[in-house]
């Protein structure tokens, strides 16, 4: 009897131990993770960088591959006469084509494409009657292809003039036969704004950070860049094309790529300027389409990663910060909740001692995570375009703070969507923000 006592307490303990370990992992996850990122970032500079990275070699006219640069367009008249005017005029190279997939739009989209057609010989157009979201666009789209690489180009985004000879020297050797696409590195056009100037800091952070980890770690990336990524179009028929009623197809194709051993790669030097949301309002809705796609990947593919982790062995270090991140979501937001209802509690009680306590508590922990947060943001900008962007750091609190706060509201507020998705429920659909010309005026 004593003995058996004597192992209850022992298991209680050991549980009561590891629960603590647990809740003490998710306390300094983003801590943790910002350091993270930032060794890894310095990583990739220092043990990594390839010299193609940055270096590349002009493709004579006769040994350039046929790129499909693929639009979806479902009312673009805003941007995309624009759009379509720059690849043709500006872009640095001659084997490509540009398909407009018109997208059930209701303006003037499919006027202004039939108008561009008589100027531009190798612009063509699908017409598809009924909206049914970016993926359904593009599989329809793939079978229309001439090239045997597909550039996804957003209406309101355009590459620099040499991105796609950038880009097929990511494809060119032999040992980048198991490239499954290549996705370059995002600049924000519209900066007038103070949002607009925080989402530089935070994609400059994203790409310059998360991305060059992400590869020096072993070759993943969790998402490609929807607004300009270069595919193998063999990769994409390989997989089935993109899962149509995703929240994100960017970010279900790496995966998937990923899940059948293929490599993505980010090219650091291959700049592509696009516009950004300008309200809180449309940058709240985006946010909460890329935490439901992050979700919907997660539960896609947690099966293969509990029953197989041998065999997907190389993204496991994915997999777990995706649990983490989801984990730590619902952790910060229970947990949030639970402080204020506190802090309310004993300030209706009149315990003011124990609500200065709990601030200055609070205060010294979210200090931790920016101070974690400004070496992480300060390591992108300066690896980012050569430090151009360093004078945005003075807006990096605000990125840090905003990011940090919405970022597992929106996972958590999205899970149930998430799920109804993976029951086959879900939708590929989505409002573009309100367009703005790229052009400076």
């Amino acid at each position: 009897m004593f003995n058996v006592f004597i192992d209850s307490i022992l298991k209680a303990t050991l549980g009561q131990t590891l629960l603590n370990i647990f809740l003490l992992i998710l306390c300094l996850y983003p801590v943790v993770g910002s350091f993270f990122w930032f060794a890894g970032a310095l990583s990739y500079r220092f043990f990594k960088t390839n010299k193609r990275d940055y270096d590349w070699e002009n493709i004579p006219v006769d040994q350039q591959p046929m790129i499909t640069i693929m639009i979806p367009a479902h009312d673009e008249e805003v941007m995309i006469e624009e759009t379509i005017t720059y690849l043709f005029d500006q872009l640095n190279y001659d084997n490509f084509e540009v398909l407009v997939m018109n997208d059930g739009s209701s303006d003037d989209t499919g006027a202004i494409i039939s108008r561009l057609q008589e100027k531009y010989p190798r612009l063509r157009t699908v017409e598809i009657l009924k909206n049914k979201g970016k993926a359904h666009a593009f599989n329809i789209g793939m079978y229309f292809a001439k090239g045997e690489y597909i550039l996804s180009d957003d209406a309101d985004t355009i590459p620099e003039p040499d991105a796609l000879m950038k880009y097929m020297n990511f494809f060119m050797r032999d040992r980048d036969m198991n490239t499954s696409a290549v996705t370059a590195n995002m600049d924000v056009q519209n900066r007038s704004s103070l949002l607009g100037k925080s989402q530089t800091v935070e994609f400059t952070s994203i790409v310059g950070v998360i991305k060059r980890s992400q590869t020096a770690i072993n070759d993943s990336m969790y998402a490609y860049s929807g607004a300009n990524t270069l595919y193998k179009k063999d990769f994409l028929i390989d997989v089935g094309g993109f899962r149509q009623n995703r929240a994100t197809e960017d970010i279900s194709i790496a995966w998937d790529h990923q899940m059948i051993g293929a490599v993505p790669r980010f090219a650091p030097n291959v700049i592509f300027h696009m516009n950004v949301p300008e309200t809180i309002r449309d940058l709240y809705k985006q946010r909460k389409r890329w935490a439901q796609g992050g979700t919907e990947v997660w539960l896609t593919n947690i099966k293969k990663f509990v029953f197989h982790p041998i065999q997907h062995r190389y993204q496991i270090s994915m997999f777990v910060d995706s649990t983490l991140s989801i984990l730590w979501s619902f952790f910060f937001t229970l947990t949030s909740l639970s402080f204020l209802a506190t802090m309310a509690m004993f300030l209706f009680t009149g315990n003011y001692e124990r609500v200065i306590h709990g601030i200055v508590i609070s205060f010294i922990f979210v200090t931790f995570e920016i101070f974690a947060g400004f070496m992480q943001l300060l390591a992108a900008l300066l690896l980012d375009h050569h430090g151009i962007k360093l004078k945005y750091i003075l807006f990096a609190p605000l990125y840090m703070l905003f990011y940090w706060m919405v970022n597992p509201i929106t996972v958590v507020m999205t899970f149930i969507p998430a799920l109804k998705t993976i029951l086959g429920f879900g939708s590929g659909t989505w409002v573009s923000p309100k367009r703005k010309s790229l052009q400076k005026k």
